[in-house]
């Protein structure tokens, strides 16, 4: 008899807290699964593909989720050679939810940047210097993996190296930052959380707003509005500026990303930041 093999996510979760139970939830990608104890209490079960992503998550939950205590999801387990880990779920339901213009979204965008503040404040390195020559050194690999794939034009190519230049030449400030910080990864309940922290690390800090910026707030400015008053102040003119050079990236790994996995409304998105930014 054939046996199919074991799930490395039910092994950790059952050697964990015991007995589960999966949750059949359609909306979850692949490599996650919903589960619950004896108890009725729910958990995540999530195996990465890759180890880079696996152990930037397990470091983010050991490190800096200790500053949102009560926002974020709790790390019951982890295992290194599966490379698989098990959090709590948050009670409440996904901010993806909430009806577009609705009093409720508004308030979701506010608790976003009241909590984000927890976060930044928490691990704040002023006008740092160590940061912008990183991220140019990123932008210039995803411009030069466009243009090897003939996806920008050579004006673009002068655009996007001009906001190279800039990040390389600019000091920012530094925090921990979430980096895929978006309603999708948000959790409305008796208390506003975050999901999915596999992208975090010490970054720009007003790079953590460039999805909102230019994903969300375009046609919406009553919800940066809400989430700049959660936050506690705006971006300077200067920060501003430095946004839009965030929004570089945004653009040309959209286009790269669209590309590869021939996902036409990502590459449509990357292609409306790039005309923005012209």
């Amino acid at each position: 008899m054939i046996t199919a093999p074991a799930d490395p996510r039910l092994e950790l979760a059952r050697d964990r807290v015991g007995a589960v139970r999966v949750i059949p939830d359609p909306s979850l990608p692949p490599r996650l699964l919903q589960l619950a104890d004896g108890t009725g209490r729910r958990y995540f079960a999530k195996q990465h593909t890759g180890r880079t992503r696996y152990v930037q998550e397990v470091h983010a939950y050991r490190t800096w989720a200790p500053h949102l205590t009560g926002h974020v999801p709790e790390l019951v387990g982890s295992h290194d050679s599966t490379r698989t880990l098990l959090v709590t779920a948050l009670s409440g339901t996904s901010a993806n939810a909430v009806i577009p213009g609705s009093s409720e979204e508004e308030l979701a965008h506010y608790e976003a940047g009241r909590v984000l503040r927890l976060l930044h404040q928490a691990t704040l390195i002023p006008r740092s210097g160590a940061i912008g020559p990183d991220l140019a050194d990123r932008l210039a690999g995803w411009i030069q993996r466009a243009d090897e794939a003939g996806l920008i034009s050579a004006v673009e190519r002068l655009l996007l190296s001009a906001h190279r230049d800039v990040l390389k030449g600019t000091l920012m400030d530094s925090a921990a930052c979430h980096l895929d910080y978006q309603p999708r990864n948000w959790n409305i309940g008796e208390f506003f959380g975050m999901y999915d922290l596999e992208h975090m690390r010490r970054d720009a800090r007003i790079r953590d707003f460039a999805r909102l910026e230019f994903r969300r707030w375009q046609a919406a400015g009553q919800l940066r509005d809400a989430f700049y008053s959660g936050y506690g102040r705006r971006p300077t003119d200067t920060e501003q500026r430095l946004l839009e050079s965030f929004g570089a990236i945004e653009a040309v790994t959209a286009l790269v990303r669209g590309n590869e996995q021939q996902d036409l409304a990502l590459t449509a998105h990357g292609r409306t930041v790039l005309a923005r930014l012209s």
